[in-house]
């Protein structure tokens, strides 16, 4: 028998390794090197192999079974594994949220939005915490037994962590596998003679289902989880404290997960997240829009094939594989240097693809992108064509990695990297600058100027007619016919244009002067908010991160904005040149008052005057915003009987915390 040191120090090993698990797989935030872990992993493996009594099925030395199985056995789920309505219309998701609200009327609904992993759709099923079994979705009804390689996923722990988990608990989720690793896999198969593998999604389905878990271990697959099946006593009443809740087990819950109160709110996130797909390293083929509330979830109840409660909004997506010519850079209207790949010409989705947006610096050394790889170009929807993987087993040898510059390629003024990702050119004169800002000040969603396009915007700009904003709007007759292909007509006709352009309101104002972070969303909210430029100008950062959707990063981008040179200066020459500096909107006459105005609240526990969609109904009429789920950004929380974990939660973050009696107190004071 091992001796009481010997014991201990195996349980120590085990629980720093099972914490930078966790800290790897669920909170993307590793603290150690992956040759640091590895030595730990080593240490415990010697340890264990001296006493091998103390082996338990659970030890993350057990991920990799020593022997293949003889088949895979089938596993009838508790709880029917259904697939999911979806949709490749933005028209046809507006008609499902119609029919949900027609389904729950007078009901406030909360959306949650969510990436469709394009991976392998398994359950895990935990008993007392230990992981039991794993299996695939097979036809709904029946799936394979696949628990010899599901321990050998990377993020799945063996055991859940801490104890307040129910005796059983099925997961559900999708397996997958990174680009990156992708790469690699295909280049060590190269090495061996082999063919390389086409994508990430058959190489982990095929992975998945072999007998021998010490080849699917060498695969590095990993999991996201989304859902439950069988639970005893799941112990939380909606989606996003389930998922809060896996994370708390030690499960990789699906990144980017989103709130709204609004299925509209929802959509218009879900169109937004999709431009910024090409910021993963594993695959998605869509969005998936889930009511939030359990409760709500049942009286929707399902069809015989999918729940009606949630729908999935996909994208064809189309793949080619082509040649990296070149790259070369471009300034944006913030100054922003982006990357650009120039491509053989390859056809894709029935154009042909020329260029694709490699985004920033990181992405880049991240791809390792260098000139003269061969390439995967992927398009999906409406979005721009990017780069999936560089094909690292057709790598020419003496490749270089690719050096960003240091200087500005228009103005040549040193470069410098902002408190995110980019790198910027911090010249506000910058000719690459005043022209992408005029371009997009004129653009549609902004002021809407017909007529004034790149090449015209080109133009001004180089023989310096135009410097800023309000040099627009002293253009004359004679100024614009003497530019290239500009007659007596069209210059009337863009001056029309231009004029009627100063009454679009400070909602468009505010979204076209190009201030960083503020889109038309932001600048609606602002200008609803404030009324008046003068007022939004006298807003103090404080003041403008109480305001919903703002936040402390927005808000700050605005301060600035109106504190700098460039940005007084471009509002008084806006202001003066007589372009209309006050909304067209009014503010919300269904608001009591605004003593919650920019609050977040939850209402948890058993109440005695209100239901819980009435409180969140008062919520918004005095300013505020509903929510389901307690975090770091609430404000208050009305508890009544029998409150629960919410409340403890609230406690533990420091969140005020009222009863029924006290929140209505509250509301008549005003």
């Amino acid at each position: 028998m091992a001796d009481s040191s010997a014991r201990k120090k195996i349980e120590q090993l085990r629980t720093t390794i099972r914490e930078h698990d966790r800290r790897y797989y669920v909170e993307a935030a590793p603290i150690i090197s992956d040759l640091e872990y590895d030595r730990l992993l080593e240490q415990l493996k010697s340890l264990e192999s001296d006493h091998p009594d103390l082996i338990s099925p659970d030890s993350p030395t057990q991920r990799v079974g020593d022997s293949p199985v003889d088949e895979l056995n089938s596993v009838r789920h508790r709880v029917p594994m259904m697939s999911i309505d979806n949709t490749y219309s933005t028209a046809e998701l507006q008609k499902y949220g119609e029919r949900i609200a027609g389904l729950l009327p007078g009901e406030e609904v909360e959306w949650v939005v969510e990436l469709k992993i394009d991976g392998v759709a398994v359950s895990v099923t935990y008993e007392n915490g230990v992981l039991v079994r794993g299996a695939t979705r097979g036809d709904g009804a029946t799936g394979d037994d696949i628990t010899h390689n599901v321990r050998t996923v990377l993020g799945v722990p063996l055991r859940l962590e801490g104890d307040n988990f129910p005796p059983l608990v099925e997961v559900r989720g999708e397996i997958y596998m990174t680009n990156a690793d992708l790469s690699k896999l295909n280049a060590g198969r190269l090495e061996e003679g082999l063919e390389p593998f086409a994508n990430t999604r058959n190489v982990t389905a095929g992975s998945i289902r072999l007998l021998d878990p010490r080849i699917c271990a060498e695969r590095k697959l990993r999991m996201f989880c989304h859902g439950s099946g069988a639970v005893e006593g799941l112990g939380v009443d909606n989606h996003i404290d389930f998922l809060d809740q896996l994370g708390h087990w030690g499960l990789p819950a699906t990144p980017h997960v989103a709130s709204f109160s609004s299925f509209a709110k929802a959509v218009e996130h879900a169109e937004s997240l999709v431009e910024r797909l090409h910021e993963l390293d594993f695959e998605v083929d869509g969005l998936v829009l889930k009511v939030n509330r359990f409760n709500q979830r049942e009286q929707l109840g399902s069809t015989s094939k999918s729940p009606r409660w949630l729908i999935a909004y996909k994208f064809e997506k189309y793949e080619a594989v082509t040649t990296l010519n070149e790259i070369r850079v471009q300034v944006g209207k913030t100054g922003a240097i982006t990357p650009v790949a120039e491509l053989e010409p390859v056809e894709l989705a029935g154009t042909t693809v020329r260029r694709a947006s490699l985004h920033n610096a990181d992405e880049i050394a991240r791809k390792d992108v260098r000139v003269g790889d061969t390439v995967v170009v992927e398009k999906a929807g409406k979005i721009i064509p990017h780069i999936v993987r560089v094909e690292m087993h057709q790598r020419k040898s003496g490749s270089v990695a690719f050096q960003f510059p240091t200087e500005c390629p228009e103005c040549e003024t040193p470069l410098e990297q902002d408190e995110g990702v980019y790198i910027r050119c911090p010249n506000l004169r910058c000719p690459a600058q005043v022209r992408e800002r005029l371009l997009y000040f004129a653009s549609r969603s902004a002021m809407d100027i017909e007529g004034l396009g790149d090449k015209l915007i080109f133009q001004l700009v180089s023989s310096r007619i135009v410097r800023d904003f309000a040099d627009l709007y002293k253009l004359t007759q004679d100024q614009l016919q003497g530019l290239e292909r500009m007659g007596e007509k069209s210059a009337t006709k863009l001056l029309d244009a231009i004029a009627d352009s100063k009454s679009r309101g400070l909602a468009r104002l505010l979204n076209a002067l190009s201030i960083r972070h503020v889109g038309t969303r932001v600048a609606s909210i602002l200008a609803d908010r404030f009324q008046t430029l003068a007022e939004l100008q006298a807003a103090s950062v404080e003041q403008l991160s109480e305001i919903d959707e703002v936040g402390d990063i927005i808000a700050q981008s605005v301060f600035d904005f109106f504190r700098s040179e460039y940005g007084q200066q471009a509002v008084t020459h806006l202001a003066d040149a007589g372009v209309v500096c006050e909304s067209l909107q009014t503010p919300d006459s269904k608001s009591a008052s605004q003593i919650l105005a920019g609050k977040t609240v939850v209402v948890t526990g058993k109440l005695e005057k209100h239901t819980r969609d009435e409180i969140h109904a008062l919520v918004e009429q005095h300013g505020g915003r509903a929510s389901s789920s307690i975090s770091k950004n609430t404000d208050l929380l009305v508890a009544g009987e029998k409150a629960g974990s919410k409340l403890d939660k609230a406690r533990q973050l420091g969140v005020a915390v009222v009863s029924e009696a006290d929140f209505e107190e509250l509301l008549s004071s005003v």
